[in-house]
């Protein structure tokens, strides 16, 4: 072998060890401050809650699931109902 393929072959057999010690803290811990504090404050603003607690078991019911997608399927979905926000005592 030449001098420059033993080179080249050393070389490329280092690259994972030399990557391996690379230190990449977004995978450690979501929101890293290397992304700027604007970033990590959006970010957990859009997670509510990662670990939620609740009183009672959640209720899910596979029947009332594979009814849904019947539904869908026969283009027969259930509208829901409208919803108004305001009450209107303003001036208009």
């Amino acid at each position: 072998m030449t001098t420059k393929v033993l080179r080249f072959t050393l070389a490329i057999s280092v690259l994972p060890l030399a990557a391996a010690c690379a230190d990449n803290a977004v995978f450690d811990r979501p929101g890293d401050a290397a992304f700027g504090e604007a970033n990590r404050q959006t970010m957990m603003a859009q997670v509510v809650n990662p670990d939620p607690v609740y009183e009672d078991d959640m209720v899910t019911s596979g029947d009332h699931a594979a009814q849904a997608v019947e539904r869908y399927r026969k283009d027969a979905v259930k509208q829901p109902e409208t919803i108004s926000t305001t009450e209107g005592s303003g001036p208009n």
